[in-house]
């Protein structure tokens, strides 16, 4: 399947064209290294770490962590996975020399193995290790993407989270997004982003605004029920994640599937009313996503006019920013237009 582009900026070197909003860059944020807490060490190892961080040439610990990420003793693995996931995470220099010492194939194997704690070092190390550009070929390469599925369906809320966050990182290869959503994280993914804490939803939702640039992985979302927590999560405004999920729902409203699930499950109201109360850019997305829902179909026009969409958007026409107001006089354009034809053809749209 090939790359749809809704939007006509560039994102996670994505560029998009004119049928969405204007820029999501303050919407979305890069994922940066773990932000789980620091694990308690030893003072040996401690202090053999703090040397390594702040020393110019960390190759020799390097190379023997390497080592022992393969030891018998699993509090050897946990250890060296620990420092080397910390290595990774304070000095982004040492990324590329850890795997080029090769840690990727034998950190992958951990993320395999049952114990919790050890596959949650195992995740985080490949996780911080893929903010270098340069590895995350050799990542996926090396076989990550299965072993990171199963962490983000079975492992700790940490791993999930981190999980989720590397398959981010993996999936700013384009080759990379159709693998990963055959591999079964789409419906992962939709599960985190309902159920998970703020920084899960967050790492779900842009990981799955990257992934579903891709036409197959957009029908997957939907069919993964992914339009309820969008809905919602549009909802309350008190989530921090109106801009996210709005963001997400503009990706995926280009597909006829995901404008039936949208308005079956209650978005139409909620649309309106972020193009009535939200943020300038919540207003603007709204518009947008309005505008994609009622170019083709009469009924989900008469939806949002009886929603009392017309008064907002004629104020959005005078005082949103020039892509809101070109956005909203369209729309207006449309619900004004008369409801004639062949509404019972238009029914089929969605189930009322």
């Amino acid at each position: 399947m090939g790359t749809e582009n809704p939007m006509n900026f560039t994102y996670m070197g994505r560029s998009f064209d004119d049928l969405s909003n204007g820029d999501s860059s303050g919407a979305f944020s890069d994922c940066n290294s773990d932000r789980s807490g620091e694990f308690p060490t030893g003072s040996s190892q401690s202090r053999r770490l703090l040397i390594a961080c702040a020393s110019d040439n960390s190759d020799e610990l390097i190379r023997h962590l390497v080592l022992d990420l393969e030891s018998c003793s699993i509090e050897e693995q946990k250890q060296a996975a620990m420092e080397i996931r910390l290595l990774a995470k304070n000095k982004p220099e040492n990324r590329l020399k850890i795997a080029k010492a090769g840690a990727v194939r034998p950190l992958i194997s951990l993320i395999s193995c049952t114990d919790p704690q050890l596959q949650e070092y195992g995740v985080t190390a490949i996780l911080n290790l893929s903010l270098c550009d340069e590895n995350k070929e050799l990542i996926a390469a090396s076989g990550a993407i299965k072993p990171l599925v199963r962490a983000l369906m079975s492992g700790t809320p940490t791993a999930k989270e981190n999980a989720a966050c590397a398959l981010l990182r993996l999936s700013q290869m384009e080759e990379n997004k159709i693998a990963i959503g055959r591999s079964g994280a789409i419906p992962l993914l939709v599960n985190l982003l309902e159920s998970g804490g703020f920084r899960g939803k967050k790492d779900a939702s842009t990981a799955l605004y990257s992934l579903c640039s891709v036409k197959e992985n957009k029908i997957r979302a939907v069919k993964a029920g992914i339009m309820r927590p969008l809905v919602e999560l549009m909802a309350d405004f008190g989530s921090n994640m109106v801009d996210k999920s709005a963001f997400v729902l503009s990706v995926l409203v280009s597909m006829p599937e995901a404008r039936t699930a949208l308005v079956e499950e209650g978005g139409i109201p909620v649309l309106v009313e972020l193009v009535e109360d939200g943020t300038q850019r919540q207003k603007e997305i709204a518009a947008v996503i309005l505008l994609q829902i009622c170019e083709d179909s009469v009924l989900y026009r008469t939806m949002v006019a009886r929603e009392g969409a017309i008064p907002p958007l004629v104020a959005l026409s005078q005082s949103g920013t020039n892509r809101a107001k070109q956005k909203a006089e369209k729309l207006i354009e449309l619900l004004r237009q008369p409801r004639s034809g062949n509404y019972a053809a238009t029914t089929s749209d969605v189930s009322v």
